[in-house]
């Protein structure tokens, strides 16, 4: 995804969109570790919060999505739950949180790999909501 380019936005959409960042965006995003959506129609009808938000906006309403959220410097609402992800996985990781990093990874313990050591692997599970966990 391209980075955001912001624009002067007039004093009201600035104010609306700090307040949507406050009061709305928490809410959407609590717990998002755990509940995190993986079918598609669960992962619009999130976004389409902040997609309805964003065409109620000054001069919003003609634009598409994309456009909108680039303007107002918003990430789209998945790409923030992925970045979420990501940063409590690295907390399971180096032991950040009181959570075993072996119920969640399997870390790769051969020094021969490219890159760094910290290679993770899934493990191996049968129920559809584990499968798509972290």
């Amino acid at each position: 995804m391209l980075m955001p380019y912001c624009v002067v936005l007039p004093q009201e959409n600035v104010l609306l969109v700090n307040a949507f960042k406050t009061y709305v965006r928490p809410i959407v995003e609590y717990n998002c570790v755990i509940w995190s959506p993986h079918l598609k129609r669960d992962i619009e009808q999130i976004e389409k919060v902040q997609r309805r938000f964003t065409k109620r906006l000054v001069g919003m309403k003609t634009l598409p999505y994309t456009e909108r959220i680039n303007k107002l410097c918003l990430p789209t609402l998945e790409l923030r739950r992925l970045h979420i992800d990501l940063l409590y996985c690295y907390k399971i990781l180096f032991g950040r949180v009181d959570l075993c990093c072996e119920d969640f990874f399997n870390v790769c313990v051969s020094s021969v790999m490219r890159g760094h050591k910290y290679k993770l692997y899934k493990q191996s599970c049968s129920k559809s909501v584990r499968s798509q966990f972290l």
